[in-house]
């Protein structure tokens, strides 16, 4: 018979224990547990964030995070706590497992200075009662290259070069490139080696079989490196010699502008046989979809579209002082955080210079312009929902007669976030 919840010992496992570890991960997400394949988890993780729930020997529950840099609106990265693996096994439901294991994570997140933890949900109710929510969106696309007539590319596309690289070119050229490219959108994070290597199949997840891509690459007029596209292509039906349904399939890209990025859309809708154009993620404020001759050849693909990135501000005074400003002001906000790391009332000072200071206010620094939930405060800090509109959801409350079109104007952001990673 199990223990009863408070018996249940949460801990970060050792290295002995990676296996029963990854046999209850299988478990939680229904795959086979025979095999919790310790040396594959070896390679991937940082022990010393990986926690396990342990009734007596058995792992009944799984947590694992690490280290990220996300990047904040104006370009500056922040340190961020990367939570992943998150299960607890169908016999031990509803005995507070998850909530200890997320406590005791984000102690730790916020011991060492970070002001985000961050995730992908697996279901959108979860996650909203430790703070989290929403920070950016999905936006899959389905091109028809039967239909969309050309595409308008700026004239700088013309002046660079593509090229396809091989695996261990990718291996070389991406990681480079990659940096320069998160530091131009918010809501981007940082690609460490290990991922790197599981785009170039030089580490093999066991769960997932790798098909090699091919990789595009735009050099621009320098033969700087500074947009990259990898797809595959889908032909399983071919009468007489020539395939009749053929879908090109984007799984990766990037780039440093637009004119990059329409030059690798161009050659993508340019290839022959393909019928189809697939992105799993467009950035949500692309071009691209309004650079098509035919605007409706771009649908959505509804498999891949919906929220994405999901953020919890774990020091709002760090965070809001590390992002630009598109206009100066002052904005006071009361924060309500029900697990206490940032519940209180805060004020921004933002200069002309675009530079913002934020910290905890008093009754000195004047009328709060509006109140708000932690779990929704990374959607208005990455600037991925407008405050009027989570005021109408019923999701913050104004405060002060014009205090939300006063703290648009401050918080408003030139771009929308983009994550096109998975972690």
């Amino acid at each position: 018979m199990g223990q009863s919840a408070h018996d249940i010992e949460i801990r970060v496992i050792g290295d002995e224990e990676l296996g029963a570890w990854g046999q209850a991960l299988n478990a939680g997400f229904m795959r086979p547990m025979a095999d919790g394949r310790p040396d594959f988890q070896r390679r991937r993780f940082q022990l010393g964030r990986a926690l396990g729930a342990f009734d007596g020997a058995r792992c009944v529950g799984t947590f694992r995070s690490f280290e990220k840099e996300l990047t904040v609106p104006g370009g500056a990265t922040l340190t961020a706590d990367a939570v992943t693996n998150v299960t607890v096994s169908a016999t031990h439901r509803r005995r507070g497992l998850l909530n200890r294991m997320m406590r005791q994570d984000l102690d730790a997140a916020v011991a060492r200075g970070e002001a985000f933890a961050m995730l992908i949900a697996a279901e959108f109710g979860i996650y909203g009662r430790y703070g989290f929510g929403p920070a950016t969106a999905q936006q899959g696309k389905v091109i028809d290259k039967q239909r969309y007539g050309g595409i308008r590319v700026p004239a700088a596309s013309d002046q660079g070069s593509i090229e396809l690289l091989t695996m261990a070119e990718m291996g070389k050229i991406g990681p480079e490139l990659h940096e320069r490219f998160r530091r131009t959108r918010p809501g981007v994070v940082s690609r460490d080696t290990v991922d790197w290597q599981f785009k170039t199949g030089e580490l093999l997840n066991p769960d997932r079989a790798f098909k090699e891509p091919l990789v595009a690459l735009y050099r621009d007029a320098a033969g700087t490196p500074a947009g990259l596209l990898a797809y595959r292509v889908t032909d399983d039906d071919w009468r007489n010699w020539v395939p009749r349904t053929t879908t090109l399939k984007v799984d990766d890209y990037f780039a440093v502008d637009w004119a990059a990025e329409a030059a690798l859309w161009r050659y993508a809708l340019q290839v022959d046989w393909i019928q189809r154009v697939e992105v799993w993620d467009l950035a949500p404020d692309s071009p691209l979809p309004l650079a098509l001759h035919d605007q409706r050849a771009c649908v959505d693909n509804d498999d891949s579209t919906g929220d994405f990135l999901w953020v919890r501000i774990l020091d709002v005074a760090k965070a809001f002082s590390a992002r630009t400003y598109d206009a100066p002001g002052r904005v006071v906000l009361d924060v309500t955080d029900r697990m206490g790391y940032t519940d209180g009332r805060f004020v921004l000072d933002a200069a002309a210079d675009g530079t913002g200071v934020c910290e905890a206010a008093d009754a000195a620094d004047g009328e709060v312009d509006f109140a708000i939930d932690v779990s929704e405060l990374a959607a208005v800090y990455f600037g991925h929902q407008p405050l009027a509109r989570l005021a109408q959801a019923g999701l913050l409350e104004q405060r002060r007669a014009g205090g939300l079109d006063a703290a648009q104007r401050v918080l408003r952001t030139a771009q929308a976030p983009w994550c096109p990673d998975v972690f």
